[in-house]
């Protein structure tokens, strides 16, 4: 008795229809579909248009005034860092004034100075009362904690592995430093004011300890500044170039993942 055949596992027998052997028995269950995402971009406001104004009108100005009190400061420079008889440093050496040309302009430096002093006034009385009306203050004063959280970002930009407080518009260390730099301001002037009429000005040049005094705040107050500058623009290269792009456009580009259907699931639908 011939044992009939049996076909091994998986393998159609012989005399099986080829045309049946290529379609299986049962479909195959339907792929799941894959979810992919794709990146949007979205403009978001970041600096408003007073904001970018009073900046990019008070940096050119401050630095002009800058130079041009260099160029004042040339005619008489005192000021010096040192130990009793032992000056450590000067401000300036003679080369920073040949190297930079401030030297004998002093005419030139007292006519520009007190030009671009108003400007700079009036510019910041501006700035001041825009961010008092607008509301935007609260976003610049430092709170409580902000000086705590202002040495945490102190580290954490020196690169220690420290992490970074949460921050609104303006981080810790920001709102301390943009509050500073406002305050300067006001000093500035009324230093200046206090040194460019003595003596019609005599109460407000008193109030500051004298003539001298005054003068000596004022110069003091130029080196915050510089010191500023340097910091800052540290910091906005550090940032990177969409940072300064939003000062300049006042948007920031935000990407955001939004998930794509592929079309087979959609057409199911």
């Amino acid at each position: 008795m011939d044992n009939p055949e049996v076909p091994l596992a998986g393998l159609p027998p012989d005399n099986a229809d080829p045309a049946e052997a290529e379609t299986p028995s049962s479909p195959l269950p339907p792929a799941s579909p894959l979810c992919t995402f794709a990146l949007t971009v979205s403009l978001e406001e970041k600096h408003k248009f007073a904001t970018r104004w009073y900046h990019w009108v008070n940096f050119p100005i401050l630095s002009a005034m800058i130079f041009s009190g260099m160029l004042i400061y040339w005619a008489y420079d005192p000021y010096r860092i040192g130990i009793g008889s032992v000056t450590l440093f000067h401000f300036f050496p003679d080369w920073f004034y040949n190297t930079t040309g401030v030297n004998a302009q002093l005419a030139r430096g007292m006519a520009l100075h007190f030009a671009l002093a108003w400007i700079f006034a009036l510019n910041g009385i501006a700035y001041v009362i825009y961010t008092i009306v607008s509301g935007e203050w609260r976003e610049l004063m430092p709170e409580a904690k902000s000086f705590r959280e202002a040495a945490l970002v102190a580290l954490h930009d020196m690169g220690f592995k420290v992490p970074m407080p949460p921050q609104g518009r303006y981080n810790a260390a920001q709102r301390i430093s943009y509050t500073a730099i406002v305050v300067m301001g006001g000093c500035s002037l009324i230093t200046g004011l206090a040194i460019y009429k003595p003596a019609q000005l005599h109460w407000l040049t008193a109030a500051l300890g004298g003539y001298e005094w005054a003068r000596f705040e004022h110069f003091w107050l130029t080196m915050g500044y510089v010191a500023f500058f340097l910091v800052h623009i540290g910091q906005v290269i550090r940032a990177g170039w969409a940072n300064f792009r939003s000062m300049v456009t006042g948007y920031d580009l935000v990407e955001a993942p939004q998930p794509e259907m592929p079309e087979e699931s959609v057409h199911a639908e």
